[in-house]
């Protein structure tokens, strides 16, 4: 009997080897390709399975290194190359699938289909070199390991894709960018106008960089030479946090200048740290002016009129729009002698930006004749996506020349900026987007300048 139960117990913890089972009871098959641990001998030598496909994936792995998509750079050790032709390289995208690396650079130009390629099978070294990469021609063609056949690349090159390599280290370039964007010798002075500039900033959709535009583009300007006056007409008060402006319950904000005429000049608080910048802030108390306009005369007129009797002039005024198209965008409208209209690079700003044209062109036939559509400003643009590209081509072929040609990327300085009260041109002036913005901020100062006021 106990010879009998030695067996069973034998033959039941075999059976569980080959039928495991789940949380739920169910038997699920025991997982092959890798060497389990049981089947590692004391040496460390691994047992390759019976599966002649999985024995060429384990040969291929070992060739070739693993996939750039399993591996981080720090963890490989130095001048380790994976899958490149020169030691230390990152690896490259790899479009011929698993087990194929690729010799080329990514970005650079393919060779022609038609081309012909004599593997490098008779030079020293065989078809796979001491260099790590698969069988090239002479003049240089990446070819398949196998076959022979030039690798033709299926992917998309975004627009941002660098043309060249710049000669300088990224952290001298990265520090040359701060200097010019900070600008702190005074020396670089973007134009000025000839005549004060009434940009609203306004777009129904929430969620598309009104704000964050109006907060870079007026600090970016600021910070070249030109006096700026940003107006906050949105009930959260997003511009005033990020230009690092009290806002509370109690500080004289717009409101009061809308409902109880209170000069603008008696509102206005300077920004500290950006010189020639000045700010009217919102507090939560706008968020009743819709209501409270409704029975006032002239209600779409108050914020022009509070705008036009401000003592001193300025250079730019930006008016920051709430996601909305009512009363108090309608009065960014009539104060405003050009629209700026930040677009996010996806199908659902598109769509409602019909209806935002439209209300424009009642302001501009009842209210404000010389209103105009001067600025498209593409914004959130992922370079990663071809979505991206789609919805700024159908931008650029509607509006034409009138969308900026600088394009603000998706970068996470922008959105950790506010959190510091700061805008991303002073939090961290050498990132891509504190750079998109100074462009931005620069093209539109120089059409302004060669079209006589505006872009």
């Amino acid at each position: 009997m106990v010879c009998l139960g030695r067996c069973w117990k034998t033959m039941e913890s075999a059976m569980c080897v080959l039928h495991r089972t789940d949380d739920h009871g169910d038997t699920c098959p025991t997982p092959v390709g890798w060497p389990d641990v049981d089947s590692v001998s004391p040496a460390g030598s691994h047992v390759l399975p019976a599966n002649p496909f999985l024995a060429i994936r384990d040969e291929a792995v070992h060739e070739y290194g693993v996939s750039r998509e399993t591996e981080s750079p720090l963890d490989r050790p130095s001048g380790v190359s994976v899958g490149g032709p020169h030691a230390g390289d990152v690896p490259q995208p790899r479009p011929g699938g698993f087990g194929r690396p690729s010799a080329y650079e990514y970005g650079a130009p393919m060779p022609h289909q038609g081309a012909s390629a004599t593997t490098s099978a008779a030079s020293p070294g065989g078809p796979m070199a001491s260099s790590g990469g698969p069988a090239a021609s002479s003049a240089g063609m990446p070819v398949a390991p196998s076959s022979g056949v030039p690798v033709q690349s299926t992917e998309h090159v975004s627009r941002e894709t660098p043309a060249a390599v710049e000669d300088d280290p990224p952290l001298a370039m990265e520090a040359l960018r701060a200097v010019q964007i900070l600008n702190p010798s005074g020396e670089i002075i973007m134009p000025r106008p000839d005549h004060p500039r009434v940009i609203c900033v306004a777009n129904q959709k929430g969620g598309v960089g009104k704000t964050t535009t109006t907060v870079n583009l007026a600090v970016a300007l600021a910070l070249h030479g030109n006096r700026v006056l940003v107006v906050d007409l949105d009930p959260q008060g997003n511009a005033s946090t990020g230009l690092n402006v009290p806002h509370h319950a109690g500080v004289p904000d717009v409101y009061d200048c809308l409902i109880d005429n209170v000069p603008l000049a008696e509102v206005a608080q300077p920004v500290e740290g950006i010189p020639n910048l000045f700010c009217v802030p919102a507090t939560i108390d706008l968020a009743g002016a819709e209501i409270e306009l409704v029975s006032v005369v002239a209600r779409e007129s108050r914020l022009a009129r509070a705008i036009a009797s401000h003592p001193e002039k300025f250079d730019y005024v930006f008016i920051d729009c709430p996601p909305s198209l009512g009363l108090l965008t309608v009065n960014a409208l009539c104060a405003a002698q050009e629209v700026l209209i930040p677009i996010q690079c996806e199908y659902y700003a598109l769509e409602g930006l019909n209806q935002l044209i439209n209300n424009i062109n009642l302001v501009r036939q009842h209210l404000n004749p010389t209103l105009d559509v001067s600025t498209i400003l593409l914004t959130m643009y992922d370079r990663r996506t071809r979505l991206a590209d789609a919805v700024e081509q159908d931008v650029r072929n509607h509006f034409g020349t009138k969308v900026l040609n600088a394009v603000i990327p998706r970068n996470v300085r922008v959105s950790e900026a506010p959190s510091y009260g700061q805008s991303v041109m002073t939090y961290d002036p050498g990132s891509r987007g504190a750079t998109s913005y100074f462009e931005a901020a620069l093209e539109l100062a120089v059409r302004g300048v060669n079209t006589g006021g505006t872009a």
